[in-house]
């Protein structure tokens, strides 16, 4: 990657026009070919760039600026004139190992795995990855009457999850061997609206407390 602090004017043309004045700046130029304006405040997002895979041509004027042009897979073009050069340094960043997300539905789902009974009482669990021929249920579990329980488990609790977990359930209902199977909704945040969805279908719904799950031996959790 090379990162260049500039004080530079530039002007895209391809959809549409855009121009950014002269000012200082950050032009990142990845090792995949994008190309990248940021500012120092604002947003995270960048200014203006260009996707990869582009080209970039750097030229000097007969008044001695630098100039790079920066052309697309589109045709599309972005022209970064630049006054001043402030720093310009290239690094090797390697290979990247991918962002690995603490606290999503995998490691909810392995850790009420392991504390079925947070969810309710007598909780005990049969199977997860539940097969079903609409894909898997989260966990099938018994509760303490020997009753089939299907939890469904989401980081945030939404309708779209209440509403899988009922066709979850209206499958799992015409099997004999199963039936009658009821629902728990578990998340981290369950949405108002998916609350009273859920509790209008007969769905119970449990808050999960992941800190909770991660660090005591005996975690409790809310049921609602």
């Amino acid at each position: 990657m090379r990162l260049v602090v500039a004080r530079c004017q530039i002007d895209y043309a391809g959809r549409l026009s855009a121009h950014l004045p002269m000012a200082t700046r950050v032009l990142m130029l990845k090792a995949d070919g994008s190309v990248l304006v940021h500012s120092d405040g604002g947003s995270y997002k960048p200014l203006n760039w260009m996707s990869p895979p582009c080209s970039v041509k750097e030229v000097v004027s007969e008044d001695g600026q630098v100039e790079w042009l920066v052309t697309g897979k589109a045709e599309d073009t972005l022209r970064i004139l630049i006054e001043e050069i402030h720093h310009d340094s290239s690094h090797e960043l390697g290979v990247d190992p991918g962002l690995q997300k603490d606290g999503v539905e995998k490691h909810l789902q392995e850790l009420l795995a392991e504390h079925p009974a947070t969810l309710a009482e007598g909780l005990t669990l049969v199977r997860r990855e539940y097969p079903t021929a609409i894909g898997p249920v989260d966990l099938m579990c018994r509760d303490a009457e020997g009753r089939s329980v299907a939890v469904e488990i989401k980081r945030r609790g939404e309708i779209d999850g209440v509403e899988q977990l009922t066709r979850y359930l209206e499958l799992l209902n015409r099997d004999p061997l199963l039936a009658p199977v009821r629902g728990i909704f578990a998340a981290q945040e369950i949405k108002p609206q998916a609350r009273v969805l859920a509790t209008d279908r007969g769905i119970a719904c449990a808050v999960v407390d992941y800190d909770a799950l991660r660090g005591l031996d005996d975690p409790t959790d809310r049921l609602f």
